[in-house]
């Protein structure tokens, strides 16, 4: 009867929960394999680089920053150092380190999300934070109070937590006084000691024996843990500056999603945490680095699963990050450096809390721009996450229609898949023909 059952079967999420954004799998399955396995993103495009063109370089930050209410700040930095580039701008000394600063703030609040109401919920057997919330309050609670740490730092030097307004091209439109950031030590030392505790929470839960054979793919910078500049490295050997991006990774759009597919010389390949821990482990904070190997995983790390941990690293990395720039912190004279409009193009790739992130743009000579891409990381994940599904499904086949369902759901959510910012409920449909 089994056998019947799996002749033809199609299990169809309609909308995937937790996840920012709005999506929908559907896996076709004939004679007990898999035929087909779509990641179905149904949220209307969004049109932000023709939004673009024709508007002043200097309107760009602001722009950009629309583009997702939990990573603006990815976006942000993109787009300065792409635009940077073209006008010949440096930034360095005291201002380059307030933007690794205001980075650190938006990993540490959109990991905390994701590794305490969208992702944790799965490995403890909730529907959602709220329920977990029931029992484990004291958890939910420390999530959410690591989350508002990464927002202090993202208010302070962005202006806002949402869509900062502060970022500029040159620098910033205001700096912190010292007396300022100091005020963040306190509640960075606790959420510190909070970050060991959630790697130590996180490492403990229940994984799956899984271990795709991945193409990895992430920044590495010389001498410290990338977020804003570095060479675009693979794990089959690349290594390109981010000028380089269009000659080796392209986009193509699918039938049925409205989010196009990026691949590495057509192969699909995975961006996140996974990856920068992967290239990177070694510029972790001494502190981040030990607690990493009590858990007692090596690396590589293969089993997207353990992406939870990676972020959790993350968020303690981060949180020592900033701590070290905040002590080394000497306001700078100018809150951002002079810019001299020239034409030209120019590019960038920064590290978003998801992954890499490539912008370019072209600027006529009076600073319009007339063109721009931007590749964000999920999209570039698309194709990792179908591939995964397709490699997990057949341990799924003999399960309930409800919970092969969650089962897929949980792979997806191992890659903090950044659609825009939503919540909603599953809703399962399965044919047989």
């Amino acid at each position: 009867m089994a056998e019947e059952k799996h002749k033809a079967r199609t299990i169809a999420i309609n909308t995937i929960a937790r996840v920012e954004g709005e999506g929908a799998l559907r896996v076709t399955v004939t004679d007990g394999l898999v035929q087909d396995v779509e990641l179905r993103i149904f949220e209307p495009p969004r049109f932000f680089e023709a939004f673009l063109q024709g508007r002043h370089y200097d309107e760009v930050t602001d722009i950009v920053a629309r583009i997702c209410g939990i990573c603006p700040v990815a976006y942000q930095m993109s787009a300065v150092h792409a635009l940077e580039q073209i006008f010949g701008v440096e930034v360095t000394g005291s201002l380059r380190d307030l933007r690794r600063l205001i980075y650190c703030g938006e990993w540490i609040e959109s990991h905390a999300l994701h590794v305490y109401m969208l992702q944790a919920p799965d490995f403890l057997g909730y529907d959602s934070g709220i329920a977990m919330a029931k029992d484990h309050a004291d958890m939910v609670t420390r999530g959410l109070r690591l989350k508002k740490a990464g927002n202090a730092i993202m208010t302070l030097l962005g202006g806002r937590s949402v869509h900062p307004v502060s970022v500029k091209v040159g620098g910033f439109s205001r700096v912190p006084r010292r007396r300022e950031l100091e005020g963040l030590k306190d509640e960075l030392l606790w959420a510190r000691d909070a970050a060991v505790a959630t790697v130590r929470w996180v490492a403990g839960f229940e994984y799956p024996d899984f271990l795709p054979d991945s193409l990895f793919v992430a920044l590495r910078a010389s001498g410290e843990y990338p977020f804003n500049e570095g060479q675009i490295v693979s794990s089959n050997g690349l290594q390109i500056s981010a000028t380089e991006f269009e000659r080796h990774f392209a986009e193509q759009q699918v039938s049925y999603s409205n989010a196009l597919h990026c691949t590495l010389h057509g192969s699909p390949y995975l961006v996140g945490p996974l990856a920068r821990l992967n290239f990177n482990h070694d510029h972790l904070s001494p502190l981040a680095r030990q607690i990493l190997a009590g858990t007692g995983l090596t690396l590589p790390l293969r089993n997207p699963f353990h992406g939870i941990i990676a972020r959790s690293v993350e968020i303690l990395y981060a949180l020592e990050e900033s701590l070290r720039l905040i002590e080394l912190y000497d306001p700078p004279p100018s809150p951002s450096v002079a810019v001299v409009v020239r034409p030209g193009s120019g590019t960038a790739c920064t590290e978003a809390p998801r992954g890499i992130l490539y912008h370019r743009y072209r600027v006529d000579a009076d600073g319009i721009i007339r063109e721009a891409k931007i590749v964000p990381p999920t999209s570039q994940n698309q194709g990792r996450i179908e591939q995964d599904l397709r490699l997990f499904m057949p341990r799924l086949l003999n399960l309930p229609d409800k919970e092969a369902a969650l089962a897929c759901e949980r792979v997806i959510r191992c890659y903090d898949p950044c659609i825009s910012c939503a919540t909603h409920f599953l809703r399962l449909e399965i044919e047989r023909e």
